[in-house]
């Protein structure tokens, strides 16, 4: 019995378990520094997560850059 090429295609884009592997490092490695940063300017970390998403994360640097800092206000007494 002959693949057909749905078969074959099918194939070409199963996970395996290096695969999984190799991508939840590549996940971890853009989500840790994003969730320490938020964490220093005493936000919740999980705020880190948005590196993930497309755009979001862009919009999340901005949020980051121009928004008070809770750390800052805490240290300062404001």
């Amino acid at each position: 019995m002959e693949p057909n090429e749905a078969t074959m295609a099918a194939q070409d884009f199963t996970m395996g378990f290096w695969d999984f592997a190799f991508l939840a490092v590549l996940l971890a490695l853009m989500v840790i520094p994003f969730w320490k940063i938020w964490q220093r300017t005493g936000h919740s970390g999980a705020w880190g997560l948005l590196a993930l998403v497309p755009f979001a994360n862009l919009i999340a640097l901005w949020v980051l850059a121009f928004k008070d800092w809770p750390a800052l206000r805490d240290r300062d007494g404001r």
